[in-house]
């Protein structure tokens, strides 16, 4: 039965193998990952394109490949069978594909063993505890983190140059038609399959999103409050970029304690699906106790679930600012907070660096209304002179400009140039 199910997975194999891809990854970043010994983890969000990234890792290899999102395999496994298997179908395999590996109970034991062996191994896993629990318990120090995230403008950037849907009239400027492909992305998000194919959005986000409900969270925890779990997601994704706290959600939704609105909460970030900010401070008792903010990991699912009557620039923009800070590694509750100042003034954004604060950001999509400026730059020159940082901007839609404000200079930077500055 096993050699069955993997010979059926050696066939999706072939097939995934022979379809055109983006290169999300570079020769030299593929050599230096092939030459490590280390397992190379690669996690995101489900259909983010962590496979694709792995069977670009791996094309030009000899290598064998477990899909750990089917059923059968999962109902008849055995280590011994499976390996046995294996060695079968694949002799003489270099390296071991193991995708969506959080699917296996008490995967990190088994991971483990076959490290030990030697084995050269990519995993995959739409789960963030494979990052922040079980491999850093299970495999301290013998792995390396490619994190996959949706499309970022600068891939998006890239792809519409290969196709037409995303391509913007050839008579605008430069700066237009980036203008353009970013007010898609604002709307569309960054998963691959919409960007491929922009009418599908609705109902493939929609489908996504119950399917990561369904398969990552209700069967994973074998959740029976199946109700609660919808009601708290839409809560969340109504919310976005808003502060919350556990104790106004429990009065809300009428959940029964503020500890399962946490677990549940919990849960919903597991796949990727949400991720929260907390505001900074430098105790952090303080921290944990404050309001959190929430983000939604692709604005596409805004568009495809939410109950907006019209949208919201500057939640959609400040969403997105979030999601590329993740991109370029920053990590919340690490690296990456919100900030309140002692007059309650907000920073969307506080960057840090080991023990010193590096930035701080603002999101405003129009800085045209006088109220507006003042706004956005007392909160920013109050947090400067409280976190002692005078690296200040404000990311809008399509204003540049520096202003000067009580001896610190705040820089304004259109949208566009900021998610491609690294570029």
């Amino acid at each position: 039965m096993i050699k069955n199910i993997i010979l059926q997975q050696q066939e999706e194999k072939h097939f995934l193998m022979n379809q055109p891809y983006i290169e999300r990854i570079d020769d030299a970043e593929k050599s230096k990952l092939l030459k490590t010994k280390l397992i190379k983890v690669i996690t995101g969000p489900r259909r983010a394109g962590k496979s694709v990234m792995a069977l670009q890792l791996l094309r030009k290899t000899n290598f064998a490949y477990l899909n750990f999102d089917d059923d059968l395999l999962l109902r008849h496994f055995t280590e011994n069978t499976v390996l046995q298997a294996l060695h079968q179908i694949y002799p003489g395999f270099d390296y071991l594909l193991l995708d969506e590996i959080q699917n296996l109970n008490d995967w990190e034991l088994w991971v483990n063993k076959l490290y030990r062996r030697g084995v050269n191994l990519v995993i995959t896993g739409s789960n963030s505890r494979l990052l922040s629990n079980e491999l850093a318990s299970g495999l301290t120090g013998r792995f390396v983190q490619l994190p996959v995230l949706p499309f970022g403008f600068a891939e998006i950037i890239r792809v519409s140059e290969m196709l037409p849907a995303v391509r913007p009239q050839a008579t605008l400027s430069e700066s237009g038609k980036l203008m353009v492909i970013l007010e898609k992305y604002l709307f569309n998000g960054g998963f691959p399959e919409v960007i491929m194919n922009q009418d599908i959005l609705k109902n493939y986000l929609s489908s996504l999103f119950d399917s990561i409900l369904l398969k990552d969270i209700l069967k994973r925890f074998r959740i029976r409050q199946t109700q609660q779990l919808y009601d708290l997601s839409h809560y969340m994704l109504s919310n976005y970029t808003n502060c919350f706290t556990y104790s106004q959600v429990r009065e809300s939704l009428g959940f029964n304690s503020v500890a399962t609105v946490q677990k549940f909460t919990g849960y919903l970030e597991e796949p990727y699906l949400f991720q929260h900010l907390t505001r900074y401070n430098t105790k952090v008792r303080h921290q944990q106790k404050a309001a959190r903010k929430i983000y939604i990991i692709d604005n596409g699912f805004i568009k495809a679930r939410s109950f907006e009557l019209s949208p919201n620039y500057g939640r959609l923009l400040e969403n997105l600012v979030f999601i590329e800070l993740l991109r370029r590694n920053y990590l919340p509750e690490l690296t990456l907070f919100y900030y309140r100042t002692r007059n309650d003034r907000e920073v969307d954004f506080v960057l840090r660096n080991g023990n010193k604060i590096e930035q701080l950001i603002q999101v405003c999509y129009s800085m045209d209304q006088p109220k507006t400026i003042k706004r956005e730059l007392n909160a920013l020159v109050e947090a400067s002179q409280e976190l002692k940082c005078s690296k200040l901007l404000v990311i809008t839609w399509d204003r540049q400009d520096v202003i000067e404000q009580k001896n610190l200079s705040v820089d304004l930077v259109p949208a566009y140039k900021w998610f491609t500055e690294d570029v």
